[in-house]
């Protein structure tokens, strides 16, 4: 790890933006850590920001401090670390066998100054200020690159999607087409941001498809595409349950897809054999009608807890069926609870888990005893699931 020792010496200054380790190894620990500069009492310090999935942590750090947590971090919890200073880019790989892997790109110096003050306006992926074509098209910024007073939420929204993004890119070859499919993909907000993060941004081969019902909606999201000159973006009219997939499928992503669509969208994903999945469930209607236990009727006789415990229990269920299927699975905060209470995204990145005795037997106990059966476990069962 000398190679990352000297790298980080080089990049921990006063010209350092951001760094940011992710690709979690295993499931316990940090999600994700950031590390920003930082002028306290007129000395350089790094902050390192740890997220859990539901909470941030900030510890502070002198240099070499600093460089020994990185290099610590590196070695054990995470697989990845991007680096941008005010000279360029740099990204880092390290291999299960420690081999290090680093990849620098200078912008010949012209680049922005990084914020010292603690009290500093929040990076963003895509930056306010800054126009972005699709964005401008969609309403959510104006054509100097501000963003819409209204459209606020779903600038946030749309940098946070894309965070995730950035986490999962380690999962996949370098030089190989990825192949997306966004299945209830709506307006397409998320799927133009993540083909331009991809593609523009990264620098990788994609090919995305969205299906949603409404053929208006496909139609004009199609021409968009187009005026963006997005050419292997793409947009079908179809059902979720019914769309059959004859190449290869690399990520699933499954926005607000109600009720059981979302399991109709899971299941495929795991026949397919998807590297990612990302998915957002909506509407969990499903476990609401079958649940009943009756040492748990003096909750459940309150229909409002009733619903909120049903659709808490749905996804639990789905993202253990996904761990069970071969997949890391994470269930974590979306977007904060104030902006929409559609918050909960599960994660699922292929590589099976070490597998704890009983857990499949505590899967089963667990639906036993609330008398529930989910879409999900029947489709990976091989059957259908019930119309609803």
């Amino acid at each position: 790890m000398e190679e990352l020792r000297t790298l980080l010496q080089n990049i921990l200054d006063e010209n350092l933006l951001c760094a940011v380790l992710s690709g979690q190894r295993k499931k316990e620990g940090p999600v994700k850590i950031k590390i920003r500069p930082l002028l306290q009492k007129g000395q350089l310090i790094f902050q390192a920001a740890l997220w859990d999935g539901k909470k941030e942590f900030h510890i502070n750090y002198n240099k070499e401090e600093m460089i020994q947590a990185a290099l610590a971090w590196m070695s054990r919890d995470f697989k990845q670390l991007q680096g941008e200073t005010a000279a360029g880019q740099v990204h880092v790989l390290v291999s299960k066998k420690g081999k290090v892997t680093i990849k620098e790109k200078k912008n010949g110096g012209s680049g922005r100054k990084p914020e010292l003050s603690h009290n500093r306006r929040k990076n963003y992926l895509l930056e306010e200020g800054t126009p972005v074509a699709y964005l401008v098209k969609l309403g959510v910024m104006t054509k100097d690159g501000r963003v819409v007073k209204e459209k606020y939420d779903k600038f946030r929204q749309i940098n946070r999607f894309l965070e995730f993004i950035q986490d999962v890119c380690t999962e996949f070859p370098e030089g190989e087409e990825i192949s997306i499919l966004d299945f209830g993909c709506g307006k397409s907000y998320l799927t133009f941001a993540v083909y331009d993060y991809l593609c523009n941004r990264r620098g990788y081969k994609v090919k995305i498809t969205g299906l949603d019902l409404k053929e208006d909606v496909i139609a004009r999201c199609n021409e968009l595409a187009r005026e963006c000159g997005y050419e292997k973006l793409h947009f079908i009219t179809g059902d979720i349950a019914d769309y059959e997939n004859t190449g290869k499928t690399d990520m699933v992503i499954t926005l607000h897809a109600c009720d059981t669509a979302t399991d109709y969208a899971l299941a495929k994903a795991v026949e397919w054999g998807a590297r990612v999945i990302l998915s957002v469930p909506c509407c969990q209607h499903e476990l609401n009608q079958q649940i009943h236990c009756d040492i748990l009727q003096p909750v459940l006789k309150y229909g409002l807890l009733k619903e909120r415990m049903a659709a808490l229990i749905t996804d639990g269920l789905r993202a253990s069926l996904l761990e069970e299927a071969g997949y890391r699975v994470p269930v974590m905060e979306f977007i904060d609870m104030e902006h929409t209470p559609k918050n909960i995204l599960i994660r699922g990145v292929k590589g099976r888990k070490e597998e704890k005795e009983g857990e499949r037997k505590a899967l089963s106990d667990c639906m036993e005893f609330l008398h529930v059966e989910p879409s999900l476990f029947r489709l990976l069962k091989g059957g259908e699931a019930d119309e609803r």
